[in-house]
Formats: C-alpha cells, sequence, structure tokens
C-alpha cells in the first residue's frame, strides 16, 4: 500500500464523518501514530476505490484486495465506505480486517500461529513468514518484539494476526519489566501476547510471584489475547496444574506448553493435563516439536486449540519439517 492509497483512505473517512454531521478524527489514518517504541502506522486496505470499475458479486473464494470481490456479500470490506454512516464507522474496533479465504489453506491452518523465533531471524525472512501467513491463512506470526511493527505492516488488512513473545524465553524478568514490554508490542501492533511465567518462582514454590506476574501482564494487555507459556519440560505435574491454575485465576486466554528453546515441546500427554485443569473454556496451545500433520492432530486430539510451530507449511501440505524447523 502507498502513501497516496493512505490520504485517499483518510480523506474518504474524514468525507463520510462530515457528511453524517461529525467532525473528522483528530488524527487521519495517513498519519504515524508513534507510540511505540519501532513507530506504529495504522494503514487499512483500499476496496471499491471511488471512480473504480463496479465489482462483481462475491464468489466466496479469493482476495477482496484483488479487482474482482470474492468475499461473501456481509463482508464490510468489500463495499464502498459511503454505503455504512458515521456511526457504524465510529463504531467499528481499531484494527479493521476481511476475509480472503484461499484454496492452499485447510481446517489446521486456522489454528496455527505460523513461528520464526530465532535470534539471527532478519527481515527478508520476515517478510516471507508475513507472505506464507497470508497464502495458507494462519492464525497468525509469531515473531520477536523487534519484528511486531514490520510484522503489522505487511498483515495489515489480512485477517492474520501478530502475536510475539514476552520474557522469552527464561522468564525471568520481573513483572514491571514483562508489563512494559506488552504495551509496547501492543503499541507496535501486537494482537496476542505469549508470556513465559518465571519457571524458578514456580519451582520454588512462590506462587504469590508467579501469580503477580502473570497478573500484571494481564493488566497491561486487556482486550488483547494472552497466552501464557509455563515451559512444561522444566515442570512436575503438581507445577504443571499450579501453573495452569494460576493462569486461569489471572484471567489469561491461553495456557502454552513451551518456548520451543527448552529441553523438550509439547507432548499429548501434557496438553490433555492442561485441557483438563483449565476446562473448555479456556485455549491450550501446544508448541515444541509439532514437525508434521500427524503430531498436529495427536495435540488438537489430546485438546490444543492453537498450535506454535515453524513446520506450518509442512503440517498443512501433508509434508515433513525441514531440519533446524520446530
Amino acid at each position: 500500500m502507498t502513501d497516496e492509497d493512505i490520504k485517499k483512505i483518510a480523506a474518504e473517512v474524514a468525507r463520510i464523518m462530515k457528511a453524517g454531521g461529525q467532525s473528522a478524527p483528530r488524527q487521519t489514518l495517513g498519519d504515524s501514530v508513534n507510540i511505540g517504541s519501532a513507530g506504529k502506522v495504522f494503514q487499512h486496505p483500499l476496496v471499491n476505490q471511488p471512480g473504480a470499475s463496479e465489482k462483481k458479486p462475491c464468489s466466496g473464494q479469493g482476495d477482496c484486495r484483488l479487482e474482482e470481490n470474492t468475499c461473501s456479500s456481509s463482508c464490510q470490506s468489500c463495499n464502498p465506505l459511503n454505503k455504512y454512516t458515521p456511526q457504524q464507522v465510529k463504531a467499528t474496533v481499531d484494527r479493521v480486517t476481511f476475509c480472503n479465504p484461499n484454496a492452499a489453506s485447510n481446517s489446521i491452518a486456522g489454528m496455527i500461529d505460523h513461528t520464526l523465533l530465532k535470534a539471527n531471524a532478519t527481515q527478508e525472512e520476515i517478510g516471507k513468514l508475513c507472505e506464507e501467513a497470508r497464502k495458507y491463512r494462519f492464525a497468525s506470526v509469531c515473531v520477536n518484539p523487534g519484528y511486531v511493527a514490520l510484522s503489522s505492516r505487511l498483515l495489515r488488512g489480512s485477517g492474520v494476526m501478530v502475536c510475539t513473545v514476552i520474557g522469552f524465553p527464561l522468564g525471568s524478568t520481573t513483572p514491571t519489566v514483562k508489563a512494559i514490554e506488552a504495551r509496547d508490542a501492543i503499541a507496535n501492533g501486537a494482537d496476542e501476547i505469549d508470556m513465559v511465567i518465571n519457571i524458578g518462582a514456580l519451582k520454588s514454590g512462590n506462587d504469590q510471584l508467579v501469580q503477580d506476574d502473570i497478573k500484571a501482564v494481564r493488566d497491561a494487555t486487556r482486550g488483547k489475547t494472552l497466552k501464557v507459556i509455563l515451559e512444561t519440560s522444566y515442570l512436575t505435574k503438581d507445577e504443571k496444574i499450579r501453573a495452569c491454575k494460576m493462569s486461569k485465576a489471572a484471567q489469561a486466554d491461553f495456557v502454552k506448553t513451551s518456548t520451543g528453546f527448552g529441553s523438550g515441546g509439547a507432548t499429548p500427554e501434557d496438553i490433555a493435563l492442561m485441557r483438563e485443569t483449565v476446562g473448555p473454556e479456556m485455549g491450550v496451545k501446544a508448541s515444541g516439536g509439532i514437525k508434521n500433520a500427524e503430531v498436529a492432530a495427536a495435540m488438537i486430539k489430546a485438546g490444543a486449540t492453537r498450535l506454535g510451530t515453524s513446520a506450518s507449511i509442512a503440517i498443512v501440505s501433508g509434508g515433513e519439517a525441514a531440519k533446524g524447523q520446530y
């Protein structure tokens, strides 16, 4: 999307607001919103531009950004902004997405956080990750905080979320630091936060610190999805149960098995235990060691509702993970 496209979007929204007797927003969509450490810029894909030829009816497949609309008739992004009242525009959420189902996607794809967390990940690799996530319709990309702003820009309007990790991978920073890191990530465009608990505190029996740690991040991420990473390979059964209960008490949205950097990854047994402990209302994310569709299916059968893996394409295509993927 070019700067000119962004200016057109801002002008169109301002025109609609004024037409309804409402004042234009103090800051248009074309302005930079430098509230995050990396600088955040809101954009929206321009569909049905004024003066463009009339779009064909949606066929249910493809991409709303293409010349031919291909979503359902209820997809708001397939219709001109001027079909909606100023009140409807103002009532929308801070991020607007559109549906673009793709033939390459499948039912498992929508459960996968397409992950790249290695220390030496390059900008080019992150760009490829985001391109793959768009193509296969993964739930999110999971990247380190330094790449949140870039990923947010690359995925804007795609419906693919940006997930990042906090206190990663050791979990041993303080609750205050984790809360600040989470706020900064959200400011830069993160939709979901995966935080690592204070593993040492849990193993020391200092449950109050663990609880405070999770709560600090929960308070910093209201309105966003919070997943709590337990690093199950380091924990006893009792510690896993306690960590799950504390995550639930802190109103986290998910519990997650692993960082992928510990001594082991997800197992069906751990997933089943976590699901039994948190009940049906919380999400359970399996992460680490999910390298093919067979393993993914076993995790889902055990109770996982999200999968974190860098072998995403192998899983949805029925192949095997390449060397070095987790």
